[in-house]
């Protein structure tokens, strides 16, 4: 649903004091090659003892499995390793494996503290080999980029604001993040979905605000908190961008949109009811679903994509199900849980808890425009006519969708796949002319 799961970091890597002696760098190499291998063959009790405390508080045997579950599931059976390389990233070093799934490739990162502990483990596709090309519809010379800081008390964000050129006052939009730890443009892999809208909408007179996620930028500090919401991931710096930009000079300040992809989507009713001055909601593939079941739905689809169900896979749904029965069943004092990659302390789970999105977004008064593409498994058109029963019938709420467009709003054939977001496209010119239109109207 909310995963973009082809970009997602794992486990975010914590720094610890510096040890007094450290093993070469070709030992860490080995070391986590062997990390992989035993990842990959689900022989992962060994690797238990070596984390570090707070990795050992974070994830536990079926979370390490879950990993490699979850990447068979969207790039098939494991093949081969195809080379490691080393970086020294600060206090941390890091070692980078290339390996081979059946569908695609991808780089585990494997973060080891100054004390030779695993503190991280990560999986991202490798970098783009195509470099960022602007669609059609974008006119250059019809906008400028301005770096702007969007602060919520103390956790100051790096964005961008595209504002059309010219005087204005110009209505504006802020762009608000799927989950993980996503860049301004919401990068995946050769694709900026983010920067497609900020540019498509400024060509055609609309200002549009867009900033690094806090669990992006402060990676390690939200890692080190106990206590963790979708308030503290999103809310609080979407409503700091939202009075960021009616304070700008050039903006209408009754005219400031949020435009929420994914869980962006999901939890624009909460944030527009944090900051009632917002002039309209646009909900682009907004899940409804409860997180967990999200989750598990996505495996199954995942597991079906080539119509058979493998050992492998029925191991995974079968690890989901197990995951989904324990975020029901979750307590306060219990600790964090592992899913889709990301690993998040029961607040994080119980905060979503009977979370109702179009229940929660059918007393707002604002407008609101609902798009879907019906070809996104991971939030699906059954979200869509959730959203339709709550709030279809409003006069001032429109709902569309677009066969042809996955989770990203990007053309393509067939069932979607994970491996479709590793191609680079754009979102589709419609999005953004009904976007437009719609602001304008």
């Amino acid at each position: 649903m909310v995963r973009l799961t082809i970009a997602v970091l794992l486990i975010l890597a914590i720094t610890t004091p510096e040890a007094a002696q450290q093993a070469e760098p070709s030992i860490l190499v080995s070391r986590a090659q062997e990390v992989v291998e035993r990842l990959v063959s689900g022989e992962v009790e060994p690797l238990l003892p070596t984390l570090t405390d707070r990795m050992k508080a974070a994830i536990d045997a079926d979370g390490l499995r879950r990993i490699i579950f979850n990447l068979i599931l969207q790039f098939g059976a494991f093949k081969s390793q195809d080379g490691a390389r080393f970086e020294a990233q600060g206090v941390m070093r890091v070692v980078l494996v290339s390996c081979a799934f059946e569908r695609a490739n991808v780089e585990f990162r494997v973060a080891f503290d100054p004390n030779d502990r695993l503190a991280g483990l990560g999986v991202r596709p490798p970098e783009p080999t195509v470099a960022y090309s602007a669609p059609a519809y974008v006119t250059r010379g019809a906008f400028r980029d301005e770096a702007i800081t969007i602060d919520a008390g103390g956790w100051p964000l790096p964005g961008t604001l595209t504002p059309p050129i010219g005087d204005g006052p110009f209505p504006g939009v802020v762009l608000i993040h799927g989950s993980g730890p996503n860049d301004r443009d919401e990068s995946i892999g050769p694709n900026k979905p983010f920067r497609d809208l900020a540019e498509g909408l400024a060509s055609r007179g609309i200002a549009v605000l867009r900033y690094d996620k806090r669990t992006r930028t402060h990676a390690n500090r939200v890692m080190r908190l106990t206590f963790f919401t979708v308030k503290e991931e999103v809310v609080d710096d979407a409503v700091a961008a939202v009075q960021k930009m009616r304070e700008t000079a050039g903006i209408r300040a009754d005219r400031v949109f949020v435009l929420g992809h994914s869980l962006g989507g999901m939890l624009a009713p909460r944030i527009a009811v944090a900051e009632p001055s917002i002039a309209g909601l646009i909900l682009m593939a907004a899940a409804t679903k409860q997180l967990e079941q999200a989750i598990l739905d996505q495996t199954r689809y995942l597991a079906l994509l080539d119509g058979k169900v493998s050992p492998e896979e029925e191991t995974a749904i079968a690890a989901v199900t197990k995951l989904a029965a324990d975020v029901r069943a979750l307590k306060a004092s219990d600790p964090p849980i592992v899913a889709m990659g990301i690993s998040a302390p029961a607040s994080y789970w119980l905060d979503l808890r009977g979370y109702d999105p179009p229940a929660a977004a059918t007393p707002l008064k604002q407008p609101m425009l609902v798009l879907q593409g019906e070809r996104d498994y991971q939030v699906t058109m059954e979200d869509q006519a959730a959203w339709q029963r709550a709030i279809g019938s409003r006069a001032n709420v429109q709902l569309k969708s677009y066969p042809a467009l996955n989770h990203l709003f990007i053309a393509g054939a067939g069932a979607s796949a994970p491996t479709e977001y590793a191609r680079p496209g754009h979102v589709d010119e419609a999005v953004i002319r009904d976007i437009a239109a719609w602001i304008t109207r």
